[in-house]
């Protein structure tokens, strides 16, 4: 198997890890995670934090997303998700900027 094809089967591993298995929170929660779209209210907030700014979760936004009625696996589900997701977004936009590139330079 080419290396490129095995890191696509591999990304696809684990998005649909964490997108599809059971877990500490529902399928649509983490799905919205990965989007970068929490839910409403402290969740929103913990996920928007992580998704763009991960060193400025503090104590009390944790104490927040605990009192929307997360456990500390839902919290770890949910940072996952985010992070997994907004990686995922990040590298598909370099992918396609360099593509870009690529096809101007041979253009």
């Amino acid at each position: 198997m080419h290396e490129a094809d095995r890191f696509s089967a591999l990304r696809t591993a684990v998005q649909q890890a964490i997108l599809t298995r059971d877990g500490a929170t529902d399928r649509a929660t983490r799905r919205r995670a990965y989007e970068g779209e929490g839910s409403p209210g402290a969740i929103a907030e913990y996920v928007a934090t992580v998704q763009r700014n991960a060193d400025r979760v503090d104590d009390d936004m944790m104490a927040a997303v605990r009192q929307a009625g997360l456990d500390d696996d839902a919290i770890f589900e949910l940072t996952v998700a985010t992070a997994v997701g907004e990686a995922t977004r990040q590298f598909e936009a370099g992918m396609a900027a360099l593509v870009a590139a690529l096809a101007e330079r041979e253009g």
